[in-house]
């Protein structure tokens, strides 16, 4: 990492220690939301073509995995905006992009009830200016202010603007397995929309599973962190349990899965083979070290008092984003 990036990743790790809902403060403060958004469209970003350095984001994101924070960074900053990008209507651009750098809320609405996030089939089907059906797992979609569909068109999928506040438009927030993630269903009857143009929901998709893959990779170090500190302080037969050879081993594992979540991440935009290598590999870290977080805290790990169950529910919630582990396994082995 560079000394700026560096810089980055301390100033957000801070900022989220102090602020207990911090989402006005990292956009204000860092400007996270304007990271991939290009400078000509009021961001922080230097390349016009595709946004901020997706390094930048990944350290972002791998705090935010840290602490589980409760910010709409994925859906809004990345998702939401990477679309946008990839279809090169700077009009569009240039109305909706220094909105959502400066912290407004947006939300991409693309799969079905299947949740696969096929990039060739959007749940919603565009019949000229007007959208009819129902998209699932729609990030921060309650919340959004800015509101695109991908939708199947004749000529490929599209984006399309709409606005949140009309009648053919209902969002429905959904309970999740995990509550620091907001799902909705946006169900759309003959709902009017502005076209966009199309969009490549291909490079949306490796974007996506970069992020995710580094917000895995922040959740499990610090799920790792908080149990060896706890086998540290917990006694049996007199001494700390972390003290016993045989959970010595278990975590040393444990510290070379984190690593090498951590190097697959951000290896992940180098190519879509390596953000689908990512995605699964990430996730299977991440669902491993909550395990093992829950195992070797015991009872208390299961209660509420104790943030275990969090990062467990965490693992299996992101395990499932963006398409199952399997579906990508098969863009790695086709």
């Amino acid at each position: 990492m560079t000394p700026e990036q560096d810089q980055l990743r301390a100033g957000v790790r801070k900022l989220l220690e102090r602020e207990p809902e911090p989402w006005t403060a990292l956009c204000a403060q860092i400007g996270v939301a304007a990271l991939t958004v290009p400078e000509r469209f009021g961001g922080l970003a230097t390349d016009t073509e595709s946004g901020a350095g997706i390094t930048e984001v990944q350290i972002v994101a791998e705090e935010l995995g840290r602490v589980l924070a409760d910010v709409p960074f994925l859906g809004s900053a990345v998702l939401t905006t990477t679309a946008l990008l990839t279809t090169r209507d700077d009009s569009a651009c240039e109305r909706l992009l220094p909105q959502l750098a400066e912290g407004a809320v947006g939300a991409l609405a693309w799969t079905g009830v299947d949740g696969r996030w096929d990039p060739e089939q959007p749940a919603v089907r565009a019949q000229g200016a007007t959208l009819d059906g129902s998209a699932h797992y729609v990030l921060d979609a309650a919340e959004a202010t800015v509101l695109l569909v991908a939708a199947a068109t004749a000529d490929g999928p599209a984006l399309f603007e709409v606005d949140p506040a009309h009648p053919g438009v209902e969002r429905t927030a959904v309970a999740a397995m995990d509550e620091t993630r907001h799902l909705a269903t946006v169900t759309l009857d003959r709902a009017p929309a502005r076209p966009l143009g199309p969009v490549d929901l291909s490079r949306v998709r490796d974007v996506a599973c970069a992020v995710l893959a580094a917000e895995q990779a922040g959740a499990a170090a610090r799920a790792l962190e908080l149990t060896v500190d706890y086998t540290l302080r917990r006694e049996q037969f007199g001494r700390p349990i972390g003290s016993f050879q045989a959970l010595k081993h278990r975590m040393a594992d444990l510290h070379v899965l984190v690593e090498t979540a951590r190097s697959a991440a951000y290896a992940a935009p180098e190519s879509p083979r390596l953000a689908a290598v990512a995605k699964v590999h990430c996730g299977e870290a991440l669902a491993t070290v909550a395990a093992e977080m829950i195992q070797l805290h015991g009872g208390i790990a299961v209660t509420w008092e104790h943030p275990a169950h969090r990062y467990f529910k965490r693992a299996h919630a992101t395990g499932q984003l963006f398409g199952p582990p399997q579906q990508h396994l098969a863009r790695v082995h086709p």
